[in-house]
Parts: C-alpha cells; sequence; structure tokens
C-alpha cells in the first residue's frame, strides 16, 4: 500500500513539475548557448526536482492514503476491538520507543493493513475490517507489528531518499533523449521545438515505470526485515500464523492485480518480467524465511 501510493504520487507529482517548469520556461537554462545541453545545470536541476517530487510525495503520503482508502480515525474507541487496537499499537509503539501513530480502520472485506508518514514520530497505522473479521487477536497483533517495524525501520523515508536518487537520474536522462530526437529525428538546430518536450515528458513516465523495478526491489527486502521486526515484537509463531492466514485468505479468493496489490500479502504472485514489479514477496519465501531463524 504505501509503496504504490507514494510511487503514483510522485510519477504525477514529477509530471506536473516538468510541465509547470516547461510553460514557465525555466528549462530554458540548460540549453547551453541555444544550441547543446549544458549536462552539468541539467544533473543539477534533475536532483533538485527529483528529491523536491519524491519528499512532496513522502509529504502528502499520510494524508493521501487516508482519503483513498477512507480510514477512519479511532480516536476515543467506541468499542472493545478499537480499544484493543489502540492499546495494542500504542504498546508496541512504546516498546519501540516512537510516538504512538494515528490507529485508523478502513471499509474493505480483504484482509489489509497498511502503515504510512513523513517520520517515525509522525505515521498512521490502518486496518481493514476484513482483517479483524478473518484474523483472530494474535494473528492482528502480528500484522499490527509487522507494520509498526515498518515505522521503525524507517522504511519511507528511506525510500524517498532511493527514490530522490532514481527520480534525478530519469528527468536527467529523458532531457537527454528528448534533446537527441529534438536535433537527430527533427533536425532543429537551435534552441528546442515542442518534440523535444514531448519526448521529455513520454520518456520520463516510461523511464518512472521502468524505475520502479528498483523501488520494488527494495520494497521486498524491506517486507522480510519487517516480518523479521514484526516476530521480534509479537512473536515469530504469532507472525507465521498471520502470513498463513493470509495465504488462505488470497487463496480463498483473488483479487483483481489493481486491487491486490494494495494488500499486506501483496499482489499475487507472478512469473517472468512482471515478478519484477512485485511490491512483495511471495508469502511462502516469507513464511520460509521465517522459519528457518534461529
Amino acid at each position: 500500500m504505501r509503496i504504490l501510493l507514494f510511487l503514483g504520487t510522485n510519477i504525477a507529482i514529477l509530471a506536473v513539475l516538468s510541465v509547470t517548469l516547461q510553460l514557465l520556461g525555466i528549462e530554458s537554462i540548460l540549453d547551453e548557448q541555444g544550441v547543446d545541453l549544458d549536462l552539468y545545470s541539467l544533473l543539477i536541476f534533475s536532483a533538485i526536482i527529483g528529491a523536491t517530487g519524491s519528499f512532496i510525495s513522502l509529504a502528502l503520503s499520510k494524508w493521501s492514503a487516508k482519503r483513498m482508502m477512507g480510514v477512519q480515525l479511532i480516536v476515543n474507541p467506541k468499542n472493545s476491538t478499537e480499544q484493543w487496537l489502540h492499546d495494542t499499537v500504542a504498546a508496541q509503539a512504546q516498546q519501540k520507543n516512537i510516538q504512538c501513530p494515528e490507529i485508523g480502520l478502513f471499509e474493505s472485506p480483504q484482509p489489509n493493513a497498511f502503515a504510512t508518514g513523513m517520520s517515525k514520530n509522525s505515521s498512521l497505522v490502518a486496518v481493514s475490517t476484513g482483517l479483524i473479521q478473518h484474523m483472530d487477536r494474535d494473528q492482528v497483533e502480528a500484522v499490527l507489528a509487522h507494520e509498526i517495524s515498518h515505522i521503525v525501520n524507517g522504511d519511507m523515508v528511506t525510500m524517498a531518499l532511493i527514490q530522490g536518487v532514481i527520480n534525478t537520474f530519469v528527468i536527467f536522462f529523458s532531457r537527454v533523449i528528448g534533446h537527441v530526437v529534438d536535433r537527430v529525428v527533427f533536425k532543429v538546430q537551435r534552441g528546442h521545438g515542442p518534440a523535444f518536450w514531448i519526448t521529455s515528458i513520454i520518456v520520463q513516465i516510461l523511464l518512472s515505470i521502468l524505475a520502479s523495478i528498483i523501488v520494488m526491489w527494495f520494497s521486498r527486502k524491506r517486507e522480510f526485515r519487517a516480518d523479521e521486526g514484526g516476530a521480534g515484537l509479537a512473536g515469530r509463531e504469532k507472525m507465521i500464523s498471520a502470513l498463513e492466514r493470509l495465504k488462505e485468505t488470497s487463496q480463498a479468493g483473488q483479487l483483481p492485480d489493481e486491487i491486490a496489490a494494495y494488500g499486506i500479502a501483496g499482489a499475487k504472485t507472478k512469473s517472468g518480467f512482471k515478478k519484477l514489479f512485485m511490491s512483495h514477496p511471495p508469502l511462502d519465501e516469507r513464511i520460509r524465511a521465517l522459519q528457518l531463524q534461529d
């Protein structure tokens, strides 16, 4: 959930920033004497815009997650379940010496949970109604511990840094390719024609999608680490039991790809090239990794 929301927001912000800068004519500083690109200025420009897009995405992550998923915050628990959720998250946060995250519920029949936020002490943990219905409290406790581990590990901030570096090269090479197309294909000799701007935007979006392979690889690695952290907080057997329950529910009714990717279990396992875009490792691998722990 947090990965896909972050990536989608990041790509959208980069596209908007690029169009805005082009309309304002700011990118003209990259055109050295109207003939060749000033690669040094372009690299600095790309780094500034890349980091800006990444950290704006991070800053908006909690706000956008609440609204996209319809999260209802638990401020004053209304029943024993909400009270237990609040107390469990608060206890885990205290154990890890972080401020208690905002806690919320959202309507979904499928077991689902996510954590997001700009920092360890300004975060959100949300679970679906389906998670409460399909899992016992030990399993839910393990899922909450998994999400708290993402927060403690600083996964969102680390991903923002990685995304900022990736954005830098995406912007840099999209402009270089746009410049080559403008000069070689359309024979523009000075300045930049429409082909440069159009090509740059299209290539930027395509490169952003391909570059997400790196982010997804990172995401899969961090899931193993969050499982390990969850096992440390709630107990290894509880964490394994929660993953096994996720496996049972996903097998009982596979979600469409565009929805399944948002779950704690991730999308259904893919093969070949598509596997590179998976945000989560297969559940069997996650369970096996925990079973092999000393």
